[in-house]
């Protein structure tokens, strides 16, 4: 699904959605109504209702199988997420049991790392675009600077442990962050979730083509639950694109005094 669809405010996005699949509805209702006269009416109302079950089954199918990899993607992204920030809150409380000079520098530097994500890795992403082919300047500055320190007795030889452990699980958690930023349910999942919506479509058109009324509002009905689908699906489908998306607040919650939002 296109880029300018996925950046839409939801209501925005329900209004293009809900009119193409009305505008799908509508054709198909006027093309049966057109063709179903003298002998193709007699062809078009044998054909048995027994068809839109199943079809309906195999069309609630596509859409369980696509909004699983959604939720999917969705929950990889927000894990990532609390997990860098989790990571990163450690390396601020563990920074306390360094020297003074030590702790203010490498505070300044998570404070460097959380502002870039933020203001740049976080645009890029709702544009997949981030790539993870250069590693961030302020985490791998904050590790070389623990790892150089020479330890004063075991509470800083333990805390440098540890602040290296959450530097390396913050690196990890940024690396799937990303990773899931590219994730979207691609094309041809789409064309054949809405191939399957109007095989349904046309069956039900097929099926009351004797009644323009009953068809209608068939139609109606079933066009109305397949946009409702869509809709959930395509407003969720990026984690990191659209007024549904998720936001960089646990990075900024780690930061006292930094105002969390973007």
């Amino acid at each position: 699904m296109s880029d300018w669809l996925h950046n839409l405010p939801v209501p925005l996005m329900a209004l293009v959605i809900f009119a193409f699949t009305y505008l799908l509805a509508v054709v198909i209702f006027a093309a049966v109504a057109m063709l179903a006269t003298g002998e193709r009416a007699a062809s078009f109302k044998a054909i048995s209702p027994g068809m839109l079950p199943v079809l309906g089954i195999i069309f609630g199918l596509f859409v369980a199988f696509v909004a699983a990899q959604v939720w999917n993607d969705n929950d990889r992204a927000g894990a990532a997420v609390r997990s860098e920030a989790s990571a990163l809150r450690a390396v601020m409380l563990l920074s306390a049991g360094l020297p003074a000079e030590q702790e203010a520098r490498l505070r300044d530097l998570i404070r460097g790392y959380v502002d870039q994500a933020v203001k740049v890795e976080w645009p890029m992403m709702a544009r997949q675009q981030a790539s993870l082919r250069a590693a961030p300047a302020a985490l791998a500055d904050a590790l070389q600077l623990v790892v150089s320190l020479t330890p004063q007795g075991p509470g800083q030889q333990t805390a440098q442990r540890e602040i290296i452990a959450a530097l390396g699980s913050a690196l990890d958690a940024r690396r799937q962050r990303i990773i899931t930023s590219q994730a979207e349910v691609n094309s041809v999942k789409w064309w054949c979730l809405y191939l399957q919506a109007a095989c349904v479509l046309l069956v039900i058109a097929l099926v009351h083509c004797g009644n323009r009324l009953a068809s209608g509002i068939a139609l109606g009905l079933f066009a109305t639950g397949v946009a409702a689908s869509v809709l959930l699906v395509a407003a969720h489908d990026r984690p990191f694109t659209g007024q549904i998306s998720i936001g960089p607040e646990p990075l900024l919650q780690i930061m006292p005094g930094e105002p969390a939002s973007r």
